[in-house]
């Protein structure tokens, strides 16, 4: 019986970036100031929602409402004990902003995670087996996007009712489209080549196929889907949480604050404005990492 070795581009396909390519990428990352500030910032996020009952100077719930409505520490009529202020309860805003951090990148990592799980499984047996499995996955894909995302995120959890694993599976749930059309595009482009065609003469099973040749090449626009739904995910958890529908209330989350600050604009601007803050900064400081890896993980990104 005559062994078919494999073909050396087949072992290319999948291997490792060399070192040197590694050492480029690492360079061209770090001549990258912006993306080098947002990982920074995205750092101090986490560093924040880690150790947040270190950090805190306060209990984010504690009410006193002797000093509601505190400015921060730089106006007049602030205090040094409260250096954002406080809200309409005398609640610290700093321990609420940092305890904020906590759901929010909880809920945007684990729906973009969930979503891609979901998304790649989908995209890959759709591209790879093509025919009648690919006609009805991309039909109901067609189906779910004719719905508005938010409108369906809400009327789920209207439905199932307030929590913060519900939070994550119907955000995670509602996601995963933009993944699998992102993957199948690219299986389809790679399914024809002659390193699949070569695996499956040697006999590799389609399982194994998708997994080891097929997935390692879709991983660079994953990274950059991924990163960008971490985004959407805290902007549409803070969303839910504005409208009563998110977390539990008595969680501390960025949409909740948005929601009892916006009845002080006028008066108490920094009850609303620091959250939002947060929020923004922080959706901001991931989109652009997310295009920062995108950069690295592609490798004709070494090449420009």
């Amino acid at each position: 019986m005559t062994t078919v070795s494999p073909n050396p581009a087949l072992a290319g396909d999948r291997a490792p970036a060399a070192p040197a390519q590694r050492a480029v990428a690492l360079r061209t990352l770090l001549r990258n100031r912006l993306a080098v500030a947002a990982v920074a910032f995205l750092a101090l996020v986490v560093i924040c929602a880690l150790l947040a009952p270190l950090i805190a100077p306060a209990d984010p719930n504690a009410q006193n409402l002797l000093d509601r409505l505190q400015p921060p520490a730089w106006q007049h009529g602030g205090s040094g004990a409260h250096l954002l202020g406080t809200d309409q309860l005398g609640r610290d805003l700093l321990s609420r902003v940092i305890y904020g951090t906590r759901v929010s990148l909880l809920v945007g990592a684990g729906a973009a995670l969930l979503a891609g799980v979901i998304g790649t499984v989908v995209g890959l047996s759709s591209g790879y087996f093509g025919g009648w499995p690919d006609r009805i996955l991309m039909r109901v894909a067609d189906v779910q996007l004719a719905f508005p995302a938010i409108l369906l995120a809400l009327a789920v959890v209207g439905f199932l009712g307030s929590g913060l694993w519900y939070v994550i599976l119907v955000l995670g749930v509602t996601g995963w489209v933009s993944y699998a059309r992102v993957v199948r595009s690219e299986v389809l482009s790679l399914r024809s080549r002659d390193f699949i065609t070569e695996a499956r003469a040697i006999g590799v099973t389609d399982t194994t196929i998708m997994r080891r040749h097929l997935l390692p090449n879709v991983m660079a626009p994953l990274a950059t889907i991924g990163t960008l739904h971490v985004a959407a995910a805290v902007v549409a958890e803070a969303s839910l949480s504005y409208l009563g529908l998110g977390v539990p209330k008595e969680t501390v989350t960025w949409g909740s604050m948005l929601a009892d600050g916006q009845l002080y604009l006028g008066t108490s601007w920094w009850v609303a404005v620091f959250p939002g803050v947060a929020l923004m900064l922080t959706s901001l400081a991931v989109n652009i990492t997310g295009d920062a890896l995108r950069d690295v993980a592609d490798p004709k990104a070494y090449r420009r």
